[in-house]
């Protein structure tokens, strides 16, 4: 892959935008742009899930600091989110990723469908905390599908609350501070089947995504997240149909 660091800082940065200022998208989109680049699949998602570790910390942080996490919600979603996140990685590690890659851009094709899907569909409510046996079991598949396409842990798991009316800011929160705990145990579980890799990759990410997590805040307040949403729907569908056509054709 003949490119340089300034190129993945560009995507970090563009990532964290849409992700800080919805709650969801930067593994999803940082994934479909490594994949199109023809970056294996478990390299791709085992770059974004170390460079996701500072960036998740720093969200999750911010969270709890402001008062936007559901104590029970994270308690009950990082456990089974780890567990299924160790088992989606340590999967995709020990498989070809040739095989895989056609199955992850359908993933990540219906997983920008649920994203332009949830931008029609965002309902406030009161806060309430969903019962532990409808939350752990999401948790889970959360956290295996997060590992297995490089992405996906906030369309998931926040799409699937808030779809059930549960309030949108707690959820949110919850969320993304249980994500720093599911993707630290995903990228160890890289790291000890795949080494140390793509570090050029990872700092980009890593570096554009601490660089944008400001602004994104910012523009969380200034933009309709309907908009934001839809485009970054429409984006992850194309570059993961631009993957499949290259895979089959």
């Amino acid at each position: 892959m003949d490119l340089n660091i300034w190129f993945f800082i560009a995507v970090g940065f563009v990532a964290q935008m849409v992700d800080g200022s919805m709650g969801m998208g930067y593994g999803v989109i940082s994934n479909s742009i490594l994949l199109s680049l023809g970056l294996p699949p478990a390299a791709a998602s085992s770059s974004v899930h170390t460079a996701e570790i500072v960036t998740t910390g720093v969200s999750g942080f911010s969270h709890f600091k402001l008062g936007n996490v559901n104590k029970q919600l994270f308690k009950r979603l990082v456990i089974p989110g780890i567990i299924g996140g160790v088992i989606g990685a340590y999967l995709l590690s020990n498989i070809d990723g040739n095989l895989l890659k056609p199955y992850i851009a359908i993933y990540l094709v219906l997983m920008g469908g649920v994203i332009i899907w949830r931008a029609f569909n965002f309902i406030e409510i009161a806060e309430h905390t969903p019962a532990a046996k409808k939350v752990m079991p999401l948790g889970l598949v959360g956290g295996f599908f997060d590992a297995i396409g490089g992405g996906g842990w906030g369309p998931i798991v926040t799409s699937t609350l808030v779809a059930r009316n549960h309030d949108p800011h707690k959820t949110v929160g919850s969320v993304n501070a249980a994500e720093f705990f599911v993707t630290l145990f995903q990228s160890i579980t890289f790291i000890i089947a795949l080494g140390f890799i793509n570090w050029q990759i990872i700092l980009g990410l890593l570096i554009g995504g601490v660089l944008a997590a400001p602004l994104a805040a910012w523009l969380c307040k200034k933009t309709p997240s309907k908009k934001l949403m839809v485009l970054v729907g429409v984006l992850i569908i194309i570059l993961s149909a631009r993957t499949l056509y290259l895979t089959w054709f």
